[in-house]
């Protein structure tokens, strides 16, 4: 049965999926049923847990033997459940794809990009080699990778995150498929190329026809794509509906908790209202063709912005430095063949006592470098450092442990920076017991009042890392980096990889503890939403440079380099009617850029 534009291309009714532990049936998805028809795309959303990809998993029964499922899934008509192992072989691929989060898990490091895409036109049409490589080589054309045919004979470790992504991409596309599955495909990709891939399935949605089940837990990517949403919690769906009518008017209280969670760009109050994001984005399209208000509204925002940084430089002129990189250069070694890189070129950037400052850009633009060089655990090539009145430019392990007991630092993946075979408190307690602070039954109440501070049950201190929620593990990486009371924190990245119910509470958390002990802060990320949130000030790396710095305020409302307005212009915001305007404002830009 073909798909017309009324028939649906997915229909599930009433799914259920369990899942043998201890031999008992633990229910992952209940009674979940929804549509998708050509053309369209559907947002499966929630948190972890929720049942959204097992569910996308079971429509092609790529779940693993102790699964139980049970109910319809239909494909254009056809019923999925009880297939052969043969027929669901000639679906997969050919009628339904599936665009993976982690593209270096899925493609093959042992074959080339274009080996991989060869060997599924093959399989489905029977086509010789050289006509393989043809369509190969269109297909990697059409996801706009900028070299076809060089990216044909890349294995997968030669491109880059965005880039594997567009050839996975490519693979999928490559039988022209009926439904698209997109398991958090922009998860683990900067805003500019997560901006770029939306674009992308946006436009092949719309020249193929096809249905798109997106699956995420990212509400600005739901924004921008989604034509309807459907909300998952605890393997059921609490609530349904069309994206204008979900963000607009959520009448579940979890949808309408989701939503107040997520961080988004103008959240905070601004130092001033005046100062306004989209005016000065769309002063950048309109430029001397401006109308009269927009004119005015932009001089409103220079002013602003120009007001608010003589306050901070006002404010920051009697506070002591605690963090100072003076023409610092960090290069990596070559080896071999390979040339030494540099990763950090000339970087002039200073943190006040007290102060959050956001380091913000994209992946390789140097941001972790620098904070890695901050806490001594990378030397740099040329220039002076300075961390809490250490010089570290030419560190030895005792300088290095000095610095260590005035700056701590919070890593992105909770899970692999923290000991599985040390308890909780252990975890906590080693700085303390290593710069000889405390021990005994001092330690232990002094990591009690750590976790306390955290937020954390006294109970966790005999715990182990396997025993919490990533947010939980985060929260101990914070309370051990605070052991030692330090003057300076380093947080790489610590909410990227958490749910956006557990970020806010996170971003809380460190916000009220940085109130509490007046640390200074390097908050480094790529989500401009977050620095939104807590930094004071904020420096934009490209490249291994600063493009721009200043106040939270001159940057993020009144941008001037060209990377910093095109770094915002590509961040989602979680309302589809702001969102629509900013995509085409984004475009502009664009556009004006490659004129």
């Amino acid at each position: 049965m073909d798909a017309t534009p009324t028939a649906p291309v997915l229909e599930v009714s009433n799914l259920n999926v369990d899942f043998a532990v201890d031999n008992v049936w633990v229910p992952a998805v209940k009674k979940l049923s929804y549509t998708i028809r050509s053309g369209e795309v559907m947002a499966l959303v929630g948190e972890s847990g929720s049942g959204k990809s097992v569910s996308s998993m079971s429509i092609l029964d790529l779940l693993p033997k102790n699964s139980r499922v049970s109910g319809s899934i239909k494909l254009n008509g056809r019923e999925l459940r009880g297939a052969s192992a043969s027929q669901l072989r000639d679906v997969r691929g050919k009628e339904v794809a599936v665009i993976f989060q982690e593209p270096m898990t899925a493609l093959n490091p042992v074959f080339t990009v274009g080996a991989q895409i060869v060997e599924t036109v093959r399989l489905h049409f029977g086509v010789s080699p050289a006509e393989a490589k043809e369509r190969a080589i269109e297909l990697l054309a059409l996801v706009e990778l900028p070299d076809p045919v060089k990216a044909f004979n890349s294995y997968p470790h030669q491109l880059s995150g965005g880039q594997r992504q567009r050839a996975m991409i490519a693979q999928s596309i490559s039988c022209d498929p009926k439904l698209l599955i997109a398991d958090e495909p922009t998860t683990a990709l900067d805003v500019t190329v997560q901006a770029e891939i939306l674009d992308l399935i946006r436009s092949l949605r719309d020249r193929l026809g096809s249905a798109v089940l997106l699956i995420t837990h990212d509400m600005g990517v739901v924004a921008d794509i989604a034509d309807h949403i459907a909300v998952m919690r605890k393997g059921e769906i609490v609530e349904a509906g069309d994206s204008l009518s979900v963000f607009h008017n959520p009448q579940h209280p979890y949808t309408k908790a989701l939503l107040a969670a997520v961080p988004h760009l103008g959240q905070r109050d601004s130092s001033d209202a005046d100062i306004d994001m989209t005016v000065a984005l769309a002063s950048i399209v309109e430029g001397d063709d401006a109308s009269l208000e927009l004119r005015e509204r932009i001089a409103e925002n220079d002013r602003a912005a120009a007001a608010a940084a003589r306050l901070a430089e006002r404010q920051l002129a009697s506070v002591p430095l605690v963090l100072d990189f003076q023409d610092v250069v960090i290069e990596y070694p070559g080896r071999g063949r390979v040339k030494a890189f540099r990763a950090v070129d000339h970087v002039d950037l200073q943190v006040h006592k007290g102060e959050v400052m956001g380091l913000v850009g994209e992946s390789g633009s140097g941001k972790t470098t620098l904070g890695r060089a901050a806490i001594g655990l990378l030397p740099i090539t040329e220039g002076r450092l300075d961390v809490v009145d250490t010089d570290i430019s030419n560190p030895n392990r005792k300088i290095v442990r000095q610095v260590h007991r005035k700056a701590g630092i919070v890593f992105q993946d909770p899970a692999s920076s923290l000991n599985p075979r040390m308890t909780i408190g252990q975890s906590i307690g080693e700085p303390l017991m290593l710069a000889n602070k405390t021990k005994g039954a001092a330690l232990a109440r002094e990591v009690e009042q750590l976790l306390n501070s955290v937020e954390l049950p006294r109970t966790y201190y005999s715990r182990y890392p396997h025993e919490l929620s990533g947010g939980q593990k985060q929260r101990v990486g914070i309370a051990r980096a605070l052991a030692l009371k330090p003057a300076l924190l380093i947080a790489d990245e610590p909410t990227s990889a958490l749910d956006v119910s557990v970020q806010a509470t996170v971003l809380e958390l460190i916000k009220s503890l940085q109130r509490e002990f007046q640390f200074a802060c390097l908050f480094i990320t790529h989500d401009l939403a977050v620095i939104d949130v807590l930094a004071d000030r904020i420096a934009v790396m490209h490249n291994g440079r600063l493009a721009e710095m200043g106040t939270r305020d001159e940057i993020l409302r009144n941008p001037r380099d060209p990377y910093t307005q095109r770094l915002i212009a590509a961040v989602p915001l979680p309302d589809p009617v702001v969102q629509r305007d900013r995509r085409e404002l984004r475009a502009k830009i664009l556009a004006a850029g490659t004129d």
